[in-house]
């Protein structure tokens, strides 16, 4: 196999997005391809310039991933790497410089600013607890202050995707669908454009529960949680009550959960933007 290529993730901060992206990048070779180091709370350019010259005179292959905030340091470490003939992706300065153009605002020049302790921060784990405290139709009694209420039969990544749209910063319910079970009348009282009702298919649904039910004893005590026509009846009941409700309707089989959180949210902000329009 090919020496992999070492990507070095540069940041005055924690490097984390640098870090991000940089992953996803390696994501699209085989494995060992690249092997990715970081450079954390850079104060100075000869910091990077002793981190790279052993790297270097070793005939190591090297680009450079940096997220720098502050202006001075940002342009001494792209020299240098110019100098030293690294590759290098600046991916925070053309983004600071383009909103500067359209802002007139001058950039802060802050590291690490968007992990600062703020109300942003306090307002996420708010909202990690609401999501707790509304898991699984918990809770469900008082709706009015989610922003968003899933819904769904069992096993259609409601609770996933409630944890993350809470670290997005969003009040989440979840709320459980069976034909033996009544939905909680708060339900009926939710803007129904924050409602959002979870889907998928028999093929991906069935496999899972089969999995999840295990042992013989419990296949024998519930086994309907399985049983293929059981679940047609859960997905009719489910189609019918979220057609009542008038909500929108997401298919979580085949996605990652950031797939479907971001379909929820931007179908969320588009209809509030129309409203307030």
């Amino acid at each position: 196999m090919n020496q992999p290529v070492t990507v070095l993730v540069i940041s005055d901060a924690l490097g984390e997005t640098a870090a991000s992206v940089a992953l996803a990048a390696a994501g699209q070779f085989d494995e060992g391809a690249v092997a990715i180091e970081r450079l954390s709370r850079v104060q100075d350019a000869r910091q990077v310039k002793s981190y790279l010259e052993p790297l270097l005179s070793a005939g190591k292959k090297i680009a450079a991933f940096h997220t720098i905030a502050q202006d001075k340091l940002r342009k001494d470490v792209a020299d240098l790497l110019v100098k030293l003939g690294v590759p290098a992706i600046d991916l925070l300065g053309p983004a600071i410089g383009t909103i500067a153009a359209l802002t007139g605002l001058a950039p802060k020049g802050i590291p690490g600013i968007i992990h600062r302790t703020d109300e942003h921060y306090f307002q996420r784990i708010a909202c990690m607890e609401y999501a707790v405290e509304h898991d699984d139709g918990r809770g469900a009694d008082d709706l009015s202050e989610a922003d968003i209420v899933l819904i769904g039969v069992s096993r259609t990544s409601k609770t996933p995707l409630s944890m993350y749209l809470a670290l997005q910063g969003y009040r989440v319910a979840n709320i459980p669908l069976a034909p033996q079970m009544e939905p909680p009348q708060a339900l009926f009282e939710v803007d129904p454009a924050r409602i959002f009702g979870l889907v998928t298919t028999m093929e991906a649904i069935a496999p899972i529960r089969a999995q999840r039910l295990g042992a013989t004893l419990a296949q024998s005590v519930a086994g309907s949680y399985a049983d293929p026509t059981s679940i047609e009846l859960e997905f009719a009941y489910a189609r019918s009550l979220m057609k009542r409700l008038g909500c929108f309707v997401v298919h979580t089989d085949g996605k990652a959960i950031e797939e479907s959180a971001t379909e929820i949210i931007e179908r969320l902000n588009r209809i509030l933007l129309t409203r307030n329009a």
